[in-house]
């Protein structure tokens, strides 16, 4: 692995336990995190730098920190922790994302780019492929705002790819993320007490564990020919399976409310005003048809699947999270009352 990484978004809480994973690395010399405001997480003794990716002296950071690996995380599609609405979000993935790639090719010594990317860039219309590859075209956006961040990002990356034929240039499309204290959108929407859903509709889900992102982030930054490393390439990476959001709620025990799909947008912007973190117009319009990812690449660039399945990773979130109001046993003893006296009229 390269002597110094420099991974931004720090003060984000998948970016702070990255940065933690790769000072007990032997191979990496040295782990800046950089962020535009200081992290409320320690680093595990990584150097943090205070800079906005959005600003042209980034090219600074990279130059006098000698940096031959940059990990991209600040891309969200929540708020950070100084808040903000939609537009500061989009201004940090895009804006940020192009800044930090012009930065990029201006230094030398670089050798290597990863950038965290999400399988949400596939969108969610009705005549999709029912499975998704790394491979497959990906169209005009027609999903939220998030969507169309990912799809400018990638095509600043593919741009910088061409640019820098001798930098290795790796993109991982990760699926909803969950983990014991995961920010992102999705989880917010499983903690709600009561998860407004689309009447009619039952979307797949996918899921990955944060352990395995950072697993696959680290491999994806070592040097190639090292063992365990992750050749430059764009990854789908997600966890073995699927679930069905109706069987999510019933496992967390959480009560659903379907809404009718022309009502969904405005009542998830009408909660989303109400500062209900996991709801909002554009998660209820991913919550109709749902998306599954192929991972056949990143389980031969691995050697095999990810540690954790989808099921295995939303059962340790519901753990953590559970149960609601519908706590899992009570219901299965309330259907078990039911076929009884069904069965015995």
């Amino acid at each position: 692995m390269g002597k110094t990484v420099l991974v931004t978004g720090a003060a984000r809480q998948l970016s702070g336990r990255f940065v933690r994973h790769l000072r007990r690395d032997p191979r990496v010399d040295r782990v800046i995190g950089v962020d535009s405001r200081p992290p409320a997480h320690p680093l595990g003794g990584a150097e943090f730098v205070r800079a906005d990716i959005r600003q042209p002296s980034i090219v600074t950071v990279l130059a006098e920190h000698a940096v031959d690996t940059v990990v991209h995380l600040d891309v969200h599609g929540t708020p950070g922790p100084a808040g903000g609405g939609r537009s500061a979000v989009k201004e940090v993935n895009v804006l940020g994302t192009l800044q930090l790639l012009g930065a990029c090719q201006k230094v030398p010594g670089l050798r290597g780019v990863v950038v965290k990317s999400s399988t949400q860039i596939y969108g969610t219309a009705a005549r999709d492929p029912a499975v998704f590859h790394e491979t497959t075209r990906v169209g005009a956006p027609t999903g939220g705002g998030f969507v169309r961040d990912v799809i400018e990002i990638e095509g600043y990356v593919r741009g910088f790819a061409r640019r820098c034929p001798d930098v290795r240039v790796t993109v991982l499309r990760c699926a909803h993320v969950l983990g014991p204290a995961a920010d992102s959108r999705l989880a917010a929407y499983f903690r709600l007490p009561v998860l407004p859903t689309v009447l009619g509709y039952d979307p797949r889900l996918q899921f990955v564990h944060e352990d395995d992102v950072l697993e696959v982030l680290a491999r994806a930054a070592r040097e190639p020919g090292t063992p365990d490393a992750l050749a430059p390439d764009t990854y789908n990476v997600a966890g073995e399976g699927v679930l069905l959001l109706s069987q999510a709620a019933r496992r967390i025990g959480r009560p659903t409310v379907p809404v009718v799909r022309a009502l969904a947008p405005w009542l998830g912007s009408a909660l989303g005003t109400l500062g209900l973190g996991g709801a909002s117009a554009e998660q209820l319009r991913s919550l109709v048809h749902g998306r599954v990812a192929r991972t056949t690449r990143l389980r031969q660039a691995m050697g095999g699947p990810l540690a954790y399945t989808t099921g295995e990773t939303f059962a340790e979130f519901a753990a953590l999270h559970g149960p609601g109001a519908l706590p899992p046993e009570h219901v299965a003893r309330a259907v078990d009352r039911i076929e009884e006296v069904v069965r015995h009229g």
